[in-house]
């Protein structure tokens, strides 16, 4: 998996992961979604049979690259822990 990044503006960040189409973007989006600072979130593929995802955050005040990060880290926890309840209940 590669990032490009397209556009970087004090609120706005455009970037596009190579590879990845909807799962790791549906999943990212939705947990974007939950951060206060997000005002925007949005990702799309430029063609049905496109292999990769352009994502577009847009934040109220904050750097959209720390809102990026901190809902990679939460989403590194919620996985981190469905992991270990797979498991404890799949022995």
């Amino acid at each position: 998996m590669e990032i490009e990044v397209i556009k970087k503006e004090k609120n706005l960040l455009e970037f596009k992961i190579k590879g990845e189409r909807h799962a790791l973007s549906n999943l990212l989006k939705t947990k974007l979604l939950e951060e206060k600072e997000a005002e925007f979130v949005a990702y799309k593929l430029e063609h049905p049979m496109d292999e990769d995802s352009v994502f577009v955050l847009r934040t109220k005040t904050k750097d959209p690259k720390k809102v990026l990060s901190d809902a990679l880290t939460d989403l590194q926890k919620d996985l981190n822990e469905f992991s270990k309840e797979l498991k404890k209940n799949f022995k």
